[in-house]
């Protein structure tokens, strides 16, 4: 395994920590890693305030900038084999394997789906985003107009985003609307993590399409909010089929596994984005693309 080239991670203060010393506020901000660690990377040179290493008991002020400077490491393997699926001056749709994650965070830098396609796209942007265990269709912007305006599109619902998941069993019929609200949940590594819980509103449409080692289901979600459908179909009493995170009721399991516990980014499950309408973002074309579903979500 080979090293990455490390990152730099920015923190510009805030009012609300005016007075903190620097090691209380990545003990507070960041409880992934222990206060012994954080002070370890203190001692280290590590962390720096505004351009020169700082200290553990440093005062700070707002309007400061805070930065850790971690070292290259090994990530955690994951799939890179990605494909277009289309082509445009404005914009791309790329095909994202299961196990590839779209952004930097929980040890993935250079093994996403950003920093791969960055290589040959500098300008690229993520319209909308998939967990590391979904696969299927994502929209990515290639120039300002096109970000403003699929962006646009997002925000007021006129794009049709359809996906294929897989449950165990279903009892809710054939068709079935769920608007159970997402919030932040309590997660003993992460701090919070996004759950069925007073918070921000949230539509899913599914569909019953059939059986077939489970019981595949066609979603179609007009709001995007984290970990939507894998959520929601928990909240329904049926959670996708092997999430190692959300059980029934929407709620996370917490129960350690080798001494970690569960965290988003884990996968198991099948859930692939099948469908994406928009329209174009310079002619205003109304567009249409399918991306076939994995052999356990397609119909017998």
């Amino acid at each position: 395994m080979t090293l990455n080239q490390g990152w730099i991670y920015r923190d510009r203060i805030s009012a609300r920590y005016q007075g903190w010393m620097v090691l209380d506020y990545y003990s507070e901000r960041y409880p992934h890693l222990s206060r012994g660690d954080w002070g370890d990377r203190l001692h280290q040179g590590q962390i720096h305030l505004n351009g020169q290493p700082t200290t553990a008991t440093t005062v700070l002020a707002p309007g400061q900038t805070l930065t850790y400077h971690r070292p290259p490491w090994c990530e955690p393997p994951a799939p890179l084999d990605f494909t277009v699926l289309h082509h445009d001056p404005d914009f791309l749709l790329i095909v994202k394997p299961s196990g590839l994650p779209v952004l930097p965070g929980g040890g993935f830098l250079e093994h996403t789906l950003l920093f791969q396609l960055k290589q040959q796209y500098p300008d690229i942007a993520p319209i909308h985003r998939l967990g590391r265990g979904t696969s299927g269709i994502m929209l990515w912007a290639r120039t300002p107009l096109a970000r403003q305006e699929l962006s646009r599109q997002i925000r007021e619902r006129q794009m049709v985003k359809v996906y294929r998941a897989l449950v165990a069993d279903w009892s809710h019929g054939e068709r079935l609307i769920i608007t159970q609200p997402i919030g932040k949940l309590p997660h003993p590594t992460l701090g919070k993590v996004y759950g069925a819980t007073e918070g921000m509103a949230a539509e899913s449409r599914v569909e019953r399409l059939g059986e077939k080692a489970g019981v595949i289901l066609a979603v179609m979600i007009p709001t995007g909010r984290p970990h939507q459908i894998r959520i929601h179909l928990a909240a329904a009493g049926h959670p996708l089929l092997g999430d190692p995170l959300y059980g029934v009721g929407g709620g996370l399991k917490l129960e350690p596994v080798n001494g970690t516990y569960p965290v988003p980014g884990d996968c198991g499950y099948w859930l692939h984005a099948h469908h994406l309408s928009f329209h174009h973002p310079r002619t205003g074309e109304p567009l249409t693309f399918h991306c076939p579903p994995p052999p356990p979500l397609t119909l017998p």
